[in-house]
């Protein structure tokens, strides 16, 4: 696959990217407060108190925050990897979605992806009794939103990993995407929450739409 961590892409409206990188802050701090050491116990123990768990969503065994869990899971990762992954993805594609928001705006649509994709998490999957943990939600609401904002800029990716090249964004997100397509329909458990995906995915595309700042263009027609 591709692992994307440069785009010429620079920003309109905002001089600098304050959300994105209060966002990235907070996630690699809540990663060292709860799971640095690695231990499973504690791993185990912040998946649970902060994670989304489908199987007792709008129960009375509902635990810990309740449903602030459809916002509190987003901040936690289960490894280094996990977070690593997510925060690259954020790094990369954030700021210029912040642009086309504006910073109150790009917040709002983070948190509103990450709910949108715990909640079609649990209703794909009610009877989970796995935490749902990560950013991935709503940093497929962001990738969904950048590929409608500019399908036509050019991102440098890793091919397989160590091969830099540039390609067009809808070559690299577009495959993301078919990605997490093809995954959600071949998995079948819960290991990975590939419907959060999705959910993610559909919020940001429809969110994009009413929440961009007024003459933020579409695919790129005002370049």
């Amino acid at each position: 696959m591709f692992i994307p961590f440069y785009d010429q892409n620079p920003r309109t409206y905002v001089r600098r990217q304050y959300v994105t990188w209060v966002l990235i802050v907070v996630n690699v701090l809540v990663f060292l407060i709860l799971e640095a050491g690695g231990e499973a116990p504690s791993v185990a123990a912040a998946a649970f108190g902060f994670g989304a768990v489908p199987a007792l969503f709008g129960t009375d065994a509902l635990p810990g925050l309740g449903y602030l869990t459809l916002v509190t899971y987003a901040f936690v990762h289960g490894d280094f990897w996990h977070l690593g992954g997510n925060m690259l993805f954020l790094w990369v594609f954030g700021d210029n979605v912040e642009d086309a928001l504006g910073h109150v705006r790009f917040l709002a649509f983070y948190l509103l992806c990450a709910i949108a994709a715990a909640l079609l998490h649990i209703a794909m999957l009610p009877a989970s009794a796995a935490p749902m943990i990560g950013a991935s939600g709503a940093i497929a609401g962001i990738v969904a939103a950048y590929l409608m904002l500019h399908p036509h800029v050019r991102i440098w990716v890793l091919l397989l990993g160590r091969i830099p090249v540039p390609l067009r964004a809808y070559w690299v997100l577009g495959a993301w995407i078919v990605f997490q397509i093809v995954m959600v329909l071949q998995i079948s458990d819960d290991s990975v929450a590939w419907w959060s995906h999705i959910g993610g995915l559909a919020a940001g595309a429809l969110l994009i739409l009413v929440m961009r700042r007024p003459g933020v263009a579409l695919f790129d027609r005002a370049r």
